[in-house]
């Protein structure tokens, strides 16, 4: 029953954790803290999607496709059809809350050791209470992202006679969720504790504590955190855009903090993402065929002569697709001029796979009429990293989730000069992301066999694999004449960057346009797949998702649901 909860899952300790003096030392309250950050993974692939956020981040959007087939209940959220007794709902608070608990844990021990005969010592001790207290914000923060109003759970200690179960969900949580991220930025280092490279530093707080502010259109607060990180000179953007996504270039110069994974010949530690989303057919089809990108994110790739994305979706063409198509039956790709990044983000017919091979487009797809023609890249491995994937067929891979690097940083800090007038600060920012991208690796293999039929495939290794062009924005271009057309812009290049990673949904909500937005897209999409056909984005009822039933019914009379759901 891998929905099953209790009513002290608010107060229990880690599983497997062990009690009493063994826990209240160094070497105890060290190993309650690493099963902390071992909740940044969660325990769910779909409802709780803890480290990627690509269930509520992505599927609802305009991005993804729930994808795989059309039969589960997966299906709903898609669609804004999410109830109270819809059982993802429960895995998500479930992962949310175990986070929280563990995170107390550590303060509880250490407070226990700190008072016993082995202490640590009070640098560490500060450290530590440090890390608990920011890994105690990270959860709550990925709880009211999902559900409007939460419960923020502290240790008996600081709640004094209130009982955990007897906290009340009237507030969104955030000046909790703040003051546990400032305590942390007041203590943590500048470089990881211990060395350890999993570990959140100073400038990573600031990242998520920025992010918070952002999610509140709190500018003014979020500008000297995102100026922080990029004065400190500890962070730079990476080569190649793809060195973002690859085993080999992990925790890279880029990376402000990832959540680790790693594999070994009888265990893993995986972000849970990356066997639903690897193809189920095919040479890579070592997975579920889960997570599908839309024809609308595949279109939001082009560009125009001068290299430049196309703002407005009336003004994008049509780009051809397989849908429909047998993989024996002749299909050419479209050759319009697109952003590099696409054929590192999206796997479509005729392009090569990370190695794999060349994508035949049908024959690799789960139920292509359902969840369309595409697959994602970003959490695949390349198929020369398949041997450091020890865990069985690399279903459950050790590729890290990069939560926070400098692009980021760069690209919420064009988003305040948009809203502060200052459009030219903000167009060379955006130019640091594109000129990266312009000056990246682009995927090879130019693939002249259009119908796959079990001949011989012929492709020029030599040459790039579609028609690539991207520029930065000249001085004066059009996208930053206006702060309107400047924001376009900026929202645009952020989805292009990130595309696929879990934010575009919560992007969309906090910058007020999702109505706008998704039911477009509905609109849209229903020209190219049925299934969303009768659906409709109400942003008074489907901007958060319901507490789950069992939570309201073991704390009856203090926990209120969603007034959209009642």
């Amino acid at each position: 029953m891998i929905c099953s909860c209790s009513e002290d899952f608010l107060l229990k300790e880690p599983p497997g954790a062990l009690a009493g003096s063994v826990m209240e030392s160094p070497e105890g309250v060290e190993g309650v803290l690493i099963g902390a950050y071992s909740a940044l993974q969660g325990r769910s692939r779909y409802g709780g999607a803890m480290a990627t956020d690509w269930t509520y981040g992505s599927v609802p959007s305009d991005d993804c496709y729930k994808g795989s087939s059309s039969g589960d209940v997966f299906t709903h959220v898609e669609r804004y059809e999410v109830g109270p007794y819809y059982p993802y709902m429960l895995e998500r608070w479930r992962d949310c809350y175990e986070g929280v608990a563990r995170a107390n844990s550590v303060l509880v021990f250490l407070k226990a050791a700190q008072a016993g005969a082995r202490p640590l010592t009070d640098y560490r001790a500060i450290e530590v209470e440090a890390e608990a207290k920011f890994l105690r914000a990270w959860f709550h923060f990925k709880a009211n992202r999902i559900f409007e109003k939460i419960p923020y759970i502290k240790t008996q200690a600081e709640l004094g006679e209130t009982l955990p179960e007897e906290v009340p969900n009237s507030t969104e949580g955030w000046e909790d969720i703040e003051a546990d991220l400032q305590f942390a930025i007041d203590n943590l280092p500048e470089t990881h504790p211990l060395g350890d490279v999993g570990r959140a530093t100073r400038y990573a707080v600031m990242a998520v504590k920025a992010y918070a502010h952002l999610y509140q259109c709190e500018f003014s607060d979020a500008k000297p955190l995102l100026d922080a990180i990029i004065a400190s000179n500890n962070y730079s953007l990476v080569p190649n855009f793809y060195d973002n996504y690859n085993m080999t270039t992990e925790n890279n110069a880029e990376s402000i903090f990832e959540i680790q994974a790693a594999t070994s010949a009888s265990n893993h530690s995986s972000i849970l993402l990356a066997g639903p989303s690897m193809h189920i057919h095919g040479p890579a089809g070592l997975g579920w065929g889960s997570y599908q990108p839309s024809q609308n994110l595949f279109e939001a790739f082009q560009v125009d002569v001068d290299g430049l994305p196309v703002l407005d979706i009336a003004d994008r063409d049509p780009l051809e697709n397989d849908m429909g198509i047998a993989s024996s039956d002749t299909f050419v790709p479209t050759d319009h001029l697109l952003d590099p990044r696409v054929d590192w983000t999206i796997s479509r017919r005729g392009i090569d796979f990370l190695g794999w091979g060349i994508s035949e487009g049908a024959s690799w797809i789960r139920e292509q009429s359902y969840g369309g023609p595409y697959m994602t890249k970003k959490f695949m491995h390349l198929y020369s990293e398949q041997s450091l994937n020890n865990y069985g067929r690399g279903f459950d891979n050790g590729k890290n989730y990069r939560a926070y690097r400098l692009a980021h940083i760069l690209l919420w800090r064009a988003e305040i000069h948009v809203e502060d007038g200052e459009l030219d600060e903000a167009r060379l920012l955006v130019n640091q992301i594109r000129n990266r991208a312009k000056g990246s690796d682009v995927v090879m293999g130019l693939c002249t066999t259009y119908a796959f039929d079990g001949s011989p495939i012929t492709v020029d290794w030599n040459q790039p694999a579609a028609n690539y062009m991207i520029e930065p924005y000249p001085p004066g271009a059009p996208a930053f004449a206006t702060k309107e057309e400047a924001r376009k812009a900026v929202r645009l290049e952020i989805r292009l960057e990130f595309a696929t990673e879990g934010h575009r949904f919560f992007d969309l909500r906090r910058w007020e346009i999702a109505d706008e937005v998704l039911n477009a897209f509905i609109a849209q999409d229903m020209t190219f797949r049925n299934f969303m056909t009768g659906a409709v984005y109400d942003p008074e009822e489907d901007d958060y998702w319901p507490l789950p039933r069992e939570v309201l019914d073991m704390q009856h009379g203090v926990l209120t649901q969603d007034s959209a759901y009642l």
